[in-house]
């Protein structure tokens, strides 16, 4: 009886918990136990048939490259939010890849096939990863040799050396441009890239993912770099390419005593949670804030709309997203943290926010948000215009992963915002020189405009 009891006291309190889920994480949970149910016949096989499976899955072998193509194109066909894959014919992809994919010479040039396919959509979220290059949103990790690259002035610079890297000490600095790699033009490289996709010149983020990652190659390889300096003298290296790892937070400062100037990587719980105490906390005093997105790639949608909250007030609609059968799941802001025990109250210091080409997914929604509001004023460069959403990342064979956007975006007034960047309400352009004299021209439009704000 007292086990009968238990359980139906266990049955109740899961009850409640579901009922407290916001509709995106019941619609979450209940896509995790489909996945489960479609996964059940795999727990029958004989152990001899795992085997077999673990054999011809692998990318070694042709059989097993066949299998990852067909389970990754069959998979978009399938879930992708579009029925009819953005007018692209996706049986004619399958005809001129799969026999490509057939015949790659090793896992590193089959996936390179795969993500020529996926480059077909258009689409930043839809993205193939190789079992050794499996990637956490959460934690993310990338190749390096130390140093991180931006188009600038249309061409490849520096904007970032890691301190204490082999291009450090070999005399790399940000603003210097990065003319050859392994003896080949970087701009040929990255034009070769574009041309592999389609309107990849016009897509903002297609691009910018060209030139930064065009020094990517197998993890412990060498890569020779011929750099050109700020006098014009040019330099040549080789440096090793090693998997680095990357925390994503939340760091404020403050300038002048009088703004808050507030870098967030991306939108999670935890981010959300020390924002709440930030503002409860640090921001008595602060005259105005200035929030910079420019690296945000978005994130947990429950988290960007906690922030929002803070800015605009509880039951401002946010948007929605809609799968391919036309469900659709509505974003609010709420009085209350659902993440966080903290209970929002509507900040009125003046915001400016700062964006580029990184900013995405999320944090364009937040962006688009505040500006209908009227409650921020934008700088920078426009964002990437990529605002689709992965419902659940799908395993292949290999034991590779596939991300699929299961989900399109509408703002409240119907508007799509996939394919169609932000633009800032006032424009500021990094330059080379900025880089080499260490200014930030984007913060400090933001902060003048803060100095004029009453």
């Amino acid at each position: 009886m007292k086990q009968a009891r238990e359980v139906t006291f266990n049955i109740k309190k899961i009850g409640l918990a579901w009922y407290r889920l916001s509709p995106l994480k019941r619609w979450s949970a209940i896509a995790f136990v489909i996945g489960l149910l479609l996964y059940v016949p795999a727990f029958l096989r004989t152990p001899s048939a795992i085997a077999d499976d673990s054999t011809t899955g692998s990318t070694a072998t042709r059989a097993g490259r066949l299998l990852v193509f067909d389970d990754v194109w069959q998979t978009i066909a399938q879930r992708y939010y579009d029925p009819a894959i953005r007018g692209i014919n996706w049986e004619a992809q399958r005809t001129e890849f799969r026999p490509l994919a057939a015949e790659a010479n090793s896992s590193r040039e089959f996936y390179a096939i795969l993500r020529r396919m996926l480059a077909r959509l258009g689409d930043a979220h839809t993205r193939v990863f190789s079992p050794e290059e499996k990637f956490d949103w959460w934690n993310p990790r990338f190749l390096s040799i130390g140093i991180s690259i931006r188009e600038i002035e249309g061409v490849p610079v520096v904007v970032r050396v890691d301190k204490r890297s082999a291009p450090e000490r070999a005399g790399v600095r940000a603003g210097d441009v990065i003319e050859s790699i392994d003896g080949q033009p970087a701009l040929v490289l990255i034009q070769q890239r574009l041309l592999e996709q389609p309107d990849a010149s016009l897509h903002a983020s297609m691009r910018s993912r060209a030139f930064a990652s065009v020094l990517e190659g197998s993890p412990g390889t060498p890569v020779t770099v011929r750099w050109e300096g700020r006098d014009g003298t040019e330099r040549k290296g080789q440096f090793e390419r090693y998997w680095g790892q990357r925390e994503l937070g939340l760091r404020m400062r403050r300038v002048k005593r009088k703004y808050a100037v507030i870098e967030i990587d991306a939108f999670t719980k935890t981010i959300a949670f020390e924002f709440s105490r930030l503002l409860r906390d640090k921001l008595s005093e602060a005259h105005g804030i200035v929030l910079d997105l420019r690296g945000n790639g978005g994130g947990d949608t429950e988290a960007m709309a906690d922030v929002a909250s803070a800015f605009l007030g509880e039951q401002v609609p946010l948007g929605q997203f809609m799968d391919r059968t036309g469900l659709t799941v509505k974003i609010v802001t709420h009085s209350r943290s659902l993440l966080t025990p903290i209970k929002w109250r509507r900040n009125p210091l003046p915001l400016v926010i700062l964006t580029s080409e990184r900013t995405s997914s999320a944090s364009e929604i937040f962006v688009a948000a505040m500006r209908v509001a009227g409650r921020a004023t934008v700088i920078g460069t426009e964002t990437c215009g990529c605002v689709l959403a992965i419902r659940s990342r799908h395993p292949l064979p290999d034991g590779g992963i596939l991300d699929v956007s299961e989900l399109d975006f509408r703002t409240p007034d119907g508007n799509r915002l996939e394919g169609q960047p932000i633009r800032s309400d006032r424009l500021v352009v990094l330059e080379r020189s900025d880089l080499y004299e260490r200014r930030d021209p984007g913060l400090a439009a933001g902060l003048a405009y803060l100095s004029r704000t009453k």
